[in-house]
This record gives structure tokens, sequence and C-alpha cells, in this order.
């Protein structure tokens, strides 16, 4: 069985999307950190290599081993969208990325996120926690549960959210629980 605790960093209070923009974390609420670090597992931990997904982990760390950044636990990179407003993009432009059927102006699509993160999650040696993004752990989600990706783009994900998966038994086991 391999189980996967997935958390989302900490907030940055960007307004815009925040893809692979490397902005850091607010860790501010340590007694929020301290109640998740408390809910989660003596299991190794990665992070994307983005700053606010280290600084995150570092925080949640203690004594767990901490295994080196991976990349593919990177939020959906947004290109030419990188910090704007979903607002405030081209509507058709706007639909089709949300859609899946077109990736962001220079950026990724859906399916190349979800592909990143299936190859991330095939390489999982035993239990572990990962520390990434919104996009990362829906797509995450998305690939334990086998659901369309609109059923998993329907969850919320929040800062400091933890999202339990079992990929052996490609279930769920529960989703942005804050403890």
């Amino acid at each position: 069985m391999t189980r996967v605790w997935l958390v989302r960093h900490a907030p940055t209070h960007a307004e815009g999307m925040t893809g692979w923009t490397d902005l850091a974390a607010d860790l501010s609420d340590r007694a929020a950190l301290a109640r998740l670090s408390a809910a989660l597992p003596q299991v190794p931990v990665v992070s994307s290599d983005l700053t606010r997904a280290v600084a995150t982990a570092d925080a949640l760390q203690g004594r767990r081993p901490r295994l080196p950044h991976d990349p593919r636990w990177r939020e959906i990179h947004f290109g030419d969208w990188e910090g704007q407003r979903a607002a405030d993009l081209p509507e058709a432009a706007s639909r089709a990325f949300w859609d899946g059927t077109a990736p962001a102006p220079g950026g990724e699509g859906w399916a190349d996120l979800s592909a990143r993160v299936g190859r991330a999650l095939a390489d999982l040696d035993g239990p572990v926690i990962v520390v990434a993004h919104f996009g990362a752990i829906i797509a995450a989600v998305q690939a334990a549960a086998g659901m369309s990706a609109a059923e998993a783009l329907s969850h919320r994900i929040d800062p400091l959210g933890l999202t339990e998966i079992d990929l052996a038994a490609r279930s769920v086991l529960r989703i942005n629980h804050c403890p």
C-alpha cells in the first residue's frame, strides 16, 4: 500500500495566477503548522522545488526524513498568464484552458500537469508526505480516484489543507482536511 499525505503549501497572499512564479510562503501561523505536523505520520517528506513548498515542508519536517525536492510536484505552469487574474483573461482562451482542451500560452495544459504528477506518483516508494500546490494535489486526487478533471477541479484545496490518498486502493481518503 502506498499512502500519500498531500499538503498544500502555506499561503502566499498573491492575488494572480501563481504557477511557476517563485513566491515566499507566509509561515506566521505557527499554531496551524503545529496542528498539521501533529496530524501527519512520521514518514519521509518531499516537496516541489518552489520556495513556498520547500519552506512549508521545512516547517513540517520535524524528525521526518527529507527527500530531495521534486519539480514534478510544481503547480501548473500558467506561462504568459503568470500573475494575471483569471477574470482578466480572454474568455475563449480561458475556457479552453480550464476545460482541458488547450494549454496556457507559453505554459502547460491540464494533460501536461496530470502526466507530470502521474510520473511523480508512480515513482513513490512507500508512504510519503508531499508538500505541493493546488493543481498538483488535484491532479493526484484525479489519478487516485479515476475521476474526470472537472470532478477533481470541483474540490477546494486550502493553504495548509491536508489531502490523503491510497494509491494501491485507488481511493481518496480525505480532501482538504484542516487539522
